[in-house]
């Protein structure tokens, strides 16, 4: 009988261990604010269908030229999640990864559009209502990679009413200097939507960037306006972003602010982030906890 008994809860720990979460991809949504249909893919745990609770949600972001379906076709986070998840790294929780197209997720300048309006008047409400997640900003969070690192900071920072943690990875952050001298083609081809083509110099420097700046918002919040969401801020050593991070850093200290900074051995490309994506929902699963 013993036997029988620990061949039956091996298979069991077996089967427990390798159960797979659901992954709905190009999911749809009408959004009204962008007058169109916007893709979202997500990701639910195992036992979604079978349990009766709701999750905490992470709103996963994609980087420059990706879209929704990036964080699972090449970052393979519903496999790094299904394995975090049976170990206990992270707590079960919905991923839901939105198709933030190069809109920096952030309003445009020209008001054409308006994407973080989109995010916050009617993704989020959508998510809420369709699945079965916690609505309370203490099991919401919001991270990413690149643009999406980019996108989950300047969010948090503006919403910290929505989010309890943010986890940018390789963040698209540049000081004011770099972007007045960043190169005129690479300038229209990551800001021109966002913040205005062919701009040069000062000129770049509009009210629409400053509006959508992390540093301008940490130069000029409060400590305490700026620990209400938990940072955990990732970057490669040799990522051509390594610098922005790392005065992102700077600043975050220089305000004594609470947050994690790490600066692995890595690039800008999705070897890094397939290694880092764990650690920032364990980071920000830590943050669902409660104490």
């Amino acid at each position: 009988m013993k036997k029988l008994a620990l061949f039956i809860t091996s298979i069991f720990i077996a089967i427990i261990s390798f159960a797979q979460g659901i992954v709905k991809e190009k999911q749809i949504i009408k959004s009204q604010i962008l007058n169109k249909d916007v893709h979202f893919s997500i990701y639910l745990p195992s036992d979604y269908n079978s349990s009766e609770r709701a999750y905490p949600v992470t709103y996963l972001l994609h980087g420059y030229g990706d879209a929704d379906d990036g964080w699972i076709q090449f970052g393979e986070v519903n496999r790094l999640a299904d394995e975090a998840i049976a170990s206990g790294k992270i707590p079960p929780m919905i991923i839901v990864t939105p198709d933030g197209f190069q809109s920096f997720y952030i309003n445009s300048g020209d008001g054409k559009t308006k994407y973080e309006d989109f995010f916050v008047k009617e993704l989020i409400p959508y998510i809420e209502k369709n699945f079965k997640v916690k609505s309370e900003r203490r099991f919401r969070a919001i991270a990413g990679l690149s643009m999406g690192g980019y996108g989950s900071l300047i969010l948090s920072l503006k919403h910290p009413d929505l989010f309890v943690a943010a986890a940018p990875l390789s963040a698209a952050v540049w000081s004011d200097n770099d972007i007045m001298n960043l190169d005129k083609g690479m300038y229209n081809t990551l800001f021109g939507k966002s913040m205005g083509d062919n701009l040069v110099g000062k000129d770049r420097l509009t009210p629409n960037y400053l509006e959508n700046s992390p540093f301008n918002y940490i130069q000029n919040k409060s400590k305490e306006e700026l620990s209400k969401v938990r940072y955990w801020i990732d970057c490669g050593d040799d990522d051509f972003l390594t610098v922005g991070n790392a005065l992102l850093h700077i600043e975050l200290v220089k305000k004594n602010v609470p947050h994690e900074f790490r600066m692995r051995d890595g690039a800008h490309n999705w070897t890094y982030w397939r290694t880092g994506i764990i650690d920032a929902l364990s980071f920000i699963g830590d943050s669902f906890h409660q104490k």
